[in-house]
């Protein structure tokens, strides 16, 4: 409601006059704030200009860095992967009896080298040459009522079908010879294969029944590398011939597997696959349950641009090397491939005859003038 001392304006160009009059303190007051904004912007770029220019001053009278520069060209990097492993017998022999008997002889021990068909023991073969005895005696009687009964047959003494019994006769005995034969020569138990008797079970006056445990022979003269291989890495390993095992319990000695089994299907929880590998062992130097490490190659690249891994500095979600150049650090953003071992491959950034800052890297800054203290020609003098 107006009050009832305002003079109201009766013109229009009066009432224009008032309203911009009301205006005035709102359009005042923005005035003001937009005022106050264009000298905080202007201030603050003054600030960086002379932070900028300080800090180049600084850059300019502090000595320069003391750094050690590794030249690029192109090298070969490969990506591996390293998988634990275990020494297995090439094949794993329980030796069982075939036969009843008591044990007179066990002519070696436990450790022991045996070559195949070397005996490991002997049973008491009496009662199976008395077996033996009996059906060839058995056997030759049958011959001999065979040979009377073909005489007889030829002049149609006697029928067809007690000729043909008399020679099932003679079958039989024979049959039953051959077995007693069989029986007697189970008496003297040999090495079905070469290799060392890891246990031996068999004892000088033991009696055995049949299927009870002789010995078990391991053979190690070719050995099998045992490596379980996790899904991602199957269809790599497929592709593969050959593998670098290192036998840790023997310093590291460096041997090849050759592909001998990859499983169809995982092995346990951990659903790894087992790769087994042969590896020859002509001098027996590698045994059962040695722990082996296998190097698997996945990919080689020809011609690449290798640099120290700790050369590397990440800084805000940005990887960058710096490089000398005329005499001052360079900052150069990287894109990093193969890593192997403290190496890494960089496939975008750097290229041939680059001089990369290896040591002095983290005390540069762009532009900063550095003082070359050493130049390397590879990463071999470049150790972490």
């Amino acid at each position: 409601m107006m009050q009832e001392n305002e003079i109201q304006p009766v013109t229009p160009r009066g009432r224009i006059v008032k309203k911009i009059w009301g205006f005035l303190p709102v359009l005042f007051l923005i005035a003001t704030i937009i005022l106050i904004i264009i000298l905080f912007s202007v201030i603050n770029t003054k600030k960086t200009r002379m932070a900028e220019a300080q800090a180049k001053a600084l850059a300019n009278e502090r000595p320069p860095t003391n750094v050690v520069l590794m030249q690029l060209s192109p090298t070969v990097i490969r990506d591996r992967i390293n998988l634990p492993g275990v020494i297995a017998p090439w094949t794993d022999l329980e030796l069982l009896s075939k036969i009843y008997g008591a044990v007179i002889e066990v002519p070696v021990q436990e450790g022991d080298r045996v070559a195949k068909g070397e005996v490991i023991a002997r049973i008491d073969p009496a009662d199976y040459r008395i077996a033996l005895d009996a059906a060839q005696a058995s056997y030759q009687l049958a011959l001999a009522n065979l040979k009377r009964m073909q005489t007889l047959f030829a002049k149609n003494l006697i029928p067809t079908s007690e000729f043909e019994k008399v020679e099932t006769q003679v079958q039989t005995t024979k049959a039953a010879m051959d077995n007693a034969a069989l029986q007697l020569s189970r008496c003297t138990i040999t090495a079905p294969i070469g290799g060392v008797v890891r246990r031996l079970d068999a004892k000088a006056g033991l009696l055995l029944n049949v299927a009870d445990p002789i010995a078990r022979i391991l053979q190690i003269d070719t050995v099998k590398a045992v490596v379980g291989i996790p899904e991602s890495d199957l269809a790599t390993v497929r592709a593969i011939d050959t593998v670098e095992l290192s036998i840790q319990a023997l310093n590291d000695l460096k041997v090849v597997g050759r592909k001998h089994v990859l499983a169809s299907s995982p092995d346990n929880k951990a659903r790894l696959y087992n790769l087994e590998l042969a590896v020859a062992n002509p001098d027996g130097a590698l045994y059962p349950g040695m722990f082996v490490r296998a190097e698997i190659v996945k990919k080689v690249a020809e011609a690449s641009m290798i640099v120290p891994l700790y050369t590397v500095i990440t800084r805000n979600g940005e990887q960058f090397v710096y490089v000398e150049e005329n005499g001052v650090a360079r900052r150069r953003p990287v894109k990093l491939g193969i890593l192997e071992e403290w190496r890494v491959q960089v496939t975008n950034g750097l290229s041939p005859g680059n001089r990369v800052i290896v040591e002095g890297h983290r005390n540069v800054e762009e532009g900063r003038k550095v003082n070359i203290v050493r130049i390397l020609s590879d990463t071999a003098g470049a150790l972490p």
